[in-house]
């Protein structure tokens, strides 16, 4: 599905179809019109598996239509659009991580909104989550601006990387299962990179939670069982270890580990995600998010 009528750009006035083709110019498009796209599973897998580094995940995951349910929701809302950017073209591919690439802080989210990251191409732009979040990495000097409005408009991320559990926009914000296994290649391979200079993982809500503390384990992390319930607030300090990985919960398929010294620590924290369900009930306000985020760049210093 495709807009054929170009719009321009809201920033760049380069005129684009909906959903952006690779390699046309979008800003920060890591996509080319030759990069191989992954149409199942196990595509996605040898994809992720066969990536050089972080650019080149970006590229693949960036044109992966493995999940039909995913690529026919985010394209079609990519065309159809919300009324309020009409005028402008949506992205409508997979948003992939984005930030530093040896970060201290990962921001661990569930997926790009239907008319945010969907439209801007960058996830947490270009909504009101995105307006929270930003506004307080940028308060505790983890982000350069307090807003980020569309990829290419010179935001930047210090010490901090952001990532989408599942890359594209799913319905309701709700991926299946198997939309949720089928991507965490991706997240494998990007987690495998950072990890050896990561000291914090944010998870933002119990999804992402959840497949953080999923993605840390096929690392070779071990993570405490019971596994710990989300909240927010809550802290697990988890390590590699020093046998390399006895008794993690790695399948034989998972993406090799990086080189990450057996005490190497890594602080998880739970934190309510900045939705407008949560933000306009006060059930996250701005001291609660700043709270946790804050400990997140006291980490990126050194300070556990």
């Amino acid at each position: 599905m495709s807009s054929s009528t170009p719009l321009p750009h809201p920033l760049t006035r380069k005129l684009f179809t909906s959903p952006v083709l690779p390699g046309s110019g979008w800003p920060g498009d890591p996509g080319q019109q030759t990069t191989p796209v992954a149409t199942d599973a196990a595509a996605v897998r040898a994809g992720a598996a066969g990536a050089s580094g972080l650019d080149e995940i970006g590229e693949r995951s960036s044109v992966c239509r493995a999940c039909p349910r995913l690529v026919e929701w985010r394209e079609s809302v990519a065309v159809e659009k919300r009324r309020s950017y009409a005028d402008e073209p949506y992205w409508g591919r997979p948003i992939v991580g984005w930030g530093s690439e040896s970060p201290k802080v990962l921001v661990v989210g569930l997926a790009p909104a239907a008319h945010g990251g969907n439209r801007t191409g960058r996830i947490f732009t270009g909504d009101r989550s995105g307006d929270w979040l930003f506004a307080s990495l940028h308060r505790l000097g983890l982000a350069t601006q307090e807003t980020s409005v569309h990829a290419g408009d010179g935001q930047r991320l210090v010490d901090t990387r952001m990532v989408a559990a599942v890359r594209c926009a799913p319905p309701a914000n709700k991926p299946t299962p198997s939309e949720r296994d089928t991507c965490a290649p991706w997240l494998d391979a990007e987690l495998r990179l950072v990890l050896p200079t990561l000291r914090c993982v944010v998870c933002l809500g119990s999804f992402g939670w959840q497949a953080a503390l999923r993605a840390l384990a096929r690392q070779g992390v071990v993570i405490p069982r019971p596994r710990p319930a989300f909240g927010h607030g809550v802290r697990v300090d988890v390590r590699r270890p020093p046998d390399g990985g006895a008794g993690a919960q790695q399948p034989a398929d998972s993406v090799p580990r990086g080189g990450v010294a057996a005490d190497h620590l890594v602080a998880v924290l739970g934190c309510y995600h900045p939705s407008q369900q949560n933000t306009f009930t006060g059930k996250l306000t701005e001291l609660m998010l700043d709270a946790v985020l804050g400990e997140a760049a006291r980490l990126a210093t050194g300070s556990h």
